[in-house]
């Protein structure tokens, strides 16, 4: 069973950088034809994907956060990382990773979310 956790501070200051890992167990994250993506939900909205690291380390991103993010892996400890750069308060969410195959947006795995707070 693979299992996926998120991690990283609750709170950031506003115009600093927001920072989340995702640590995978129960399966390795290069994983043939999978991607591990991380997708956020603002209080009263819907589900965003912000974009994706594939098994092979290439990376996807949303169009209208491209500018800001950037995702990383770490294969030696089966973690992939996203940092969200010059955060504001619209950027408080609860951040989720999740895995699927390929970048078909039906995913497999996710992680319990994790809630995230841009406020000084």
């Amino acid at each position: 069973q693979v299992q996926l956790q998120e991690s990283g501070p609750g709170l950031v200051k506003p115009s600093q950088t927001l920072s989340l890992t995702c640590t995978v167990s129960g399966g390795s994250i290069t994983t043939n034809y999978y991607a591990w993506s991380w997708i956020r939900q603002p209080p009263g909205k819907g589900l965003e994907w912000m974009g994706a690291i594939t098994y092979s380390g290439n990376t996807y991103y949303s169009p209208s956060l491209k500018s800001r993010t950037s995702i990383s892996r770490d294969t030696s400890k089966n973690q992939f990382t996203l940092q969200l750069s010059s955060v504001t308060p619209e950027d408080t969410a609860v951040y989720y990773c999740a895995s699927s195959v390929g970048l078909n947006g039906e995913y497999d795995y996710w992680g319990q979310g994790t809630q995230v707070t841009v406020s000084s």
